[in-house]
């Protein structure tokens, strides 16, 4: 187990751990405790009442947050011709087709996502061992594989998070930094919380989302009430 700091310790004594807090309090607590020198990352862990271990219990999404991630992300994208020119113009920071897939495979990673069009993949294909660790292997299920390059450039680029449940059913998501105000960390959370409520497999059987905690980068867990969530979604 990880040791604790006492900073860490102080925080975590604040928190109730056996409460349940409403959205408003929870992540006006997070905020609270975001006392790093950076701007701290907002994350959600949203347990399901799934069994991943069947395929047709896999969660996975993407949502464009109403008030973005509050940060720029560098996109890779691999496309030929009149889309290699619209995924510049939607701006794109790297384009290119076999010339780019030559480069990753020398060593160049100066991106966090990568995207393609579908005339692309036979190319991106090849560096499924490179990219799929990483989590940057271009998949139509979350539209970073797209024959509208340009639209996908640009939700990317607006704050587009992508999500798949864990082996345990759990779903891990940034949803916004610490400096945000309040009002746009719980837009950004329901956003989220909507689509996966969307993407319930039918088989699923039993409480849906059975818990959602929030914390910052380095401060402690808080869970919030499940049933408010569920209820916002109704």
């Amino acid at each position: 187990m990880a040791h604790k700091g006492k900073k860490y310790k102080a925080m975590a004594a604040q928190v109730d751990r056996a409460r349940r807090y409403k959205l408003d309090e929870g992540l006006k607590l997070v905020k609270e405790m975001a006392k790093r020198k950076f701007d701290e990352s907002v994350d959600a862990a949203i347990n399901l009442g799934v069994d991943p271990k069947h395929a047709d219990q896999v969660v996975r999404g993407a949502v464009v947050l109403p008030y973005g991630m509050g940060k720029t992300v560098r996109l890779a994208v691999f496309a030929k011709g009149d889309k290699a020119r619209e995924a510049q113009e939607a701006g794109a920071d790297i384009v290119g087709a076999e010339d780019l897939a030559e480069k990753i495979q020398g060593g160049f990673m100066d991106f966090d996502k990568a995207l393609a069009t579908p005339d692309m993949m036979g190319v991106v294909g090849r560096l499924g061992k490179i990219l799929g660790p990483r989590g940057l292997m271009p998949n139509p299920k979350v539209g970073t594989v797209s024959a509208d390059i340009a639209k996908a450039v640009k939700e990317q680029k607006a704050g587009k998070v992508e999500f798949r449940v864990e082996k345990a059913g759990i779903v891990h998501v940034p949803f916004g930094k610490a400096s945000f105000e309040p009002e746009k960390l719980k837009a950004n959370l329901n956003a989220i919380m909507e689509i996966i409520f969307k993407a319930k497999p039918q088989t699923a059987k039993g409480v849906y989302v059975q818990n959602v905690t929030v914390s910052s980068t380095m401060g402690p867990g808080i869970k919030l009430d499940p049933a408010e969530l569920t209820a916002a979604q109704a």
